[in-house]
């Protein structure tokens, strides 16, 4: 695989890069402040709608979106080194309209939605008039397995009684969270596990909707995006809410997660990319022992390390989204799983090498803390670690089952006891 772009994104590189330099690393530690220090932290940031203007007048907005004349036009391969220089700061994607749960909401209704509900929601999404949340994760069970999932949605005449207790609603406390979607059992006898769930629009706020708290996050609270801990009782919502039909909402989560899961991974290799280089240039300023830090063996050894990890990283996120270009988001999914375990772990470790070559200032005064946050909590979004490598594991053990050893060399051992050979023994 090359490692080169079309002009056109080359092209949207340099606007992207040039449009990061003046206006989003300038820009970030006032977004900071105004994001700890406001009288209501709920409120979404002044200067970052500003930003985001400027974003949209310079047609770097709704990058995302494959297959759909509403984006940019690019393919996930295209997309993924502009959501990389994303990624280099935590308020870059909402100023591209390209932050997440809002990217993944898109794509559902693009997908899936009727020409009513694209009308209601997708359109002031597409033109960040509005945000959005995505419910499913579950407190009282391990939703990580969707069929767990205990949430009702239950048809009573023209509408859908909805009941439930939902929690890591993500952008449920943005007051401009205006739609919330939300994942439950609408058939929860059927004999296939996989056609019991539905998802359904819910308007927000909505009656019987309950925001029960902002989840802290690692201590902080991640205003004013946040992530909500929802309780839904008795919240009536018209049939026509329903999102593709009843029981296909297991087919809308795998369509949902996978472009999820690799617009995450894309912006942490950005963030370990920009980690790299504030390591580098810190280790360079600090003496200890009489020499710049950098010369130490150990530092230098991490920064190979580092090197090595977020190439390895970059090109199994370009073979994913090329899989996904090529043969089907489904297809792609042992690729997805590769990528969703491997790039925030390779982050974290950058980032908190970073802030460890940062010593005491590391912990306070850099973008560094709030990105080792959020690229720990990633090893949860979309599926904890655990889940897709036993995912990957089964899949790797049905694909060696059904290959012949005798063309592969699986049972062309040789082995020696006695001073005598006994080849093709099948251990």
């Amino acid at each position: 695989m090359t490692m080169t772009y079309s002009p056109k994104v080359e092209a949207l590189r340099a606007r992207l890069l040039d449009f990061m330099a003046e206006h989003i690393y300038p820009n970030e530690n006032a977004l900071f402040e105004a994001s700890h220090l406001a009288t209501d932290r709920w409120q979404p940031l002044v200067l970052l709608q500003q930003i985001k203007e400027k974003a949209k007048a310079a047609g770097l907005w709704n990058l995302f979106l494959p297959e759909s004349e509403l984006g940019a036009g690019l393919t996930n391969t295209e997309y993924a080194p502009l959501a990389e220089i994303m990624g280099r700061s935590p308020f870059a994607p909402e100023a591209f309209n390209c932050s997440a749960p809002d990217t993944g909401n898109m794509e559902v209704f693009v997908r899936y939605g009727t020409a009513e509900q694209k009308e209601r929601w997708l359109k002031p999404l597409l033109a960040g008039e509005i945000r959005s949340a995505f419910a499913m994760t579950e407190p009282n069970v391990a939703s990580s397995d969707a069929t767990n999932i205990e949430t009702s949605i239950i048809r009573d005449g023209d509408e859908y009684i909805i009941n439930g207790h939902k929690w890591w609603t993500s952008g449920a406390p943005d007051p401009r969270c205006k739609v919330l979607i939300v994942m439950g059992k609408s058939d929860p006898t059927n004999p296939d596990r996989y056609k019991q769930q539905s998802m359904i629009l819910v308007p927000n706020p909505h009656p019987g909707v309950t925001m029960k708290r902002a989840l802290p996050v690692f201590g902080g609270d991640d205003a004013p995006h946040g992530h909500a801990e929802m309780i839904f009782e008795n919240v009536r919502v018209p049939a026509s809410n329903m999102l593709l039909g009843e029981g296909r909402g297991f087919e809308i989560a795998q369509g949902r997660l996978g472009p999820g899961r690799i617009h995450h991974c894309m912006r942490s290799i950005g963030c370990a990319e920009r980690a790299l280089e504030r390591m580098i240039r810190r280790l360079n300023q600090r003496v200890a022992f009489g020499k710049p830090v950098a010369e130490q063996s150990l530092w230098r050894e991490r920064i190979a390390e580092s090197r090595i990890m977020i190439d390895q990283a970059r090109l199994l996120c370009l073979h994913a989204a090329h899989l996904m270009d090529t043969v089907g988001n489904k297809h792609a999914k042992a690729e997805i799983a590769m990528i969703k375990v491997v790039a925030p772990n390779i982050a974290y470790k950058i980032v908190d090498w970073a802030i460890q070559s940062f010593g005491g200032g590391g912990m306070a005064d850099t973008w560094l803390a709030a990105a080792h946050t959020w690229q720990r909590a990633l090893r949860f979004a979309d599926g904890p670690d655990e889940v897709h490598r036993d995912q990957l594991g089964r899949m790797e053990i049905k694909r060696w089952a059904n290959t012949d050893p005798a063309r592969t060399g699986g049972w062309g051992d040789v082995m020696v006891a006695d001073g005598i050979s006994h080849p093709g023994l099948p251990i």
